[in-house]
């Protein structure tokens, strides 16, 4: 008898963030902007670095990938949210909510492991200076790249057909601003306990493991410097790990804060507001760390805006 009442919906609604039409026309031209901005400068450090030839090194190739991620998880969640922010009626299809959770999971724990990888990469070149080139050769990086966007898409794909098997029987109100992992999972009218789990060890693998992994790597690299007997080496050395650094921090911070915390688990409005901070504003600060607080990437933008200058002047002669 249970089990002739599940039930599938063909459609999501989503809850959004107001109802309000001024906030909503509001929050539309704030996030579209955001949304250009993210593109953009995340585009121009991909072309940068395929453009001079001084950036082809390995944390620039990673750094490419990295952009291209961010590029993609804006993309997976913020035209949507602007095109919602203009609708009354927040529809998304079945098979687009279940497009929108693989792509945004699978690009968010990408981006995790990218990370780890790119603090490996500092290690080495700091920690291991003379054995860094012979290590870090052009078929391990792409080995490392790759291992990153299978180990995410594989989690994120065996995710997708568990969530959405579960039945919902009427319920398609989902409190969220899309297809969010958890906001779908509590929509089932089953037990959804092993879900819970699997999302759990999900977290542990793609976020506990990576930031312990990280944490590593940056003793051992804040241990070197430490020994580095000039202070301009201890600086140089410092500089070539600040933007990950700084990355690092923005994107593991706000996740452990978050997630990892006893006898508490966030609201749904610190859940939304968590979901806008990865699908806006982290992609659009990494290439503005990576061009304010790496000298080899300032270096390649007044390279290359020199050469656009001089060839303007020479069009308007």
């Amino acid at each position: 008898m249970g089990t002739n009442n599940r039930t599938w919906v063909n459609q999501f609604i989503l809850l959004g963030l107001s109802s309000d039409w001024s906030t909503q026309v509001s929050l539309f031209v704030l996030f579209l902007i955001m949304y250009l901005v993210t593109v953009l400068g995340n585009f121009l450090i991909v072309l940068l670095i395929r453009l001079d030839s001084r950036l082809q090194k390995p944390m620039y190739f990673f750094l490419t990938n990295l952009s291209l991620v961010d590029i993609s998880y804006a993309t997976s969640i913020v035209p949507q949210l602007l095109v919602h922010f203009l609708m009354e009626h927040k529809v998304i299809p079945y098979l687009s909510c279940a497009a929108q959770l693989f792509f945004s999971l699978s690009l968010g724990g990408i981006e995790f492991i990218l990370l780890t990888v790119m603090a490996y990469d500092r290690y080495l070149a700091v920690c291991e200076p003379l054995r860094y080139s012979a290590i870090m050769r052009g078929g391990l990086c792409s080995r490392l790249a790759v291992s990153s966007w299978v180990s995410g898409s594989i989690n994120s794909l065996l995710h997708t057909v568990i969530t959405f098997r579960l039945p919902t029987c009427t319920n398609k109100l989902i409190d969220h601003i899309f297809c969010e992992i958890l906001a779908v999972v509590k929509l089932a009218c089953v037990d959804t306990s092993s879900n819970k789990v699997a999302i759990m060890v999900s977290r542990i693998v793609l976020l506990v493991t990576p930031s312990c992994l990280v944490l590593l790597s940056y003793i051992r690299i804040i241990s070197t410097i430490l020994k580095i007997q000039s202070t301009e080496g201890r600086r140089k050395a410092f500089h070539t790990c600040a933007s990950h650094l700084t990355v690092v921090a923005l994107c593991y911070g706000m996740a452990i804060f978050t997630y990892i915390q006893p006898h508490s688990s966030p609201s749904v409005l610190q859940e939304k507001m968590i979901s806008l901070f990865y699908a806006i504003l982290t992609p659009m600060l990494n290439p503005v760390i990576y061009s304010l607080r790496n000298k080899e990437v300032k270096a390649a933008w007044q390279k290359l805006l020199g050469q656009f200058s001089g060839l303007t002047s020479k069009l308007a002669a």
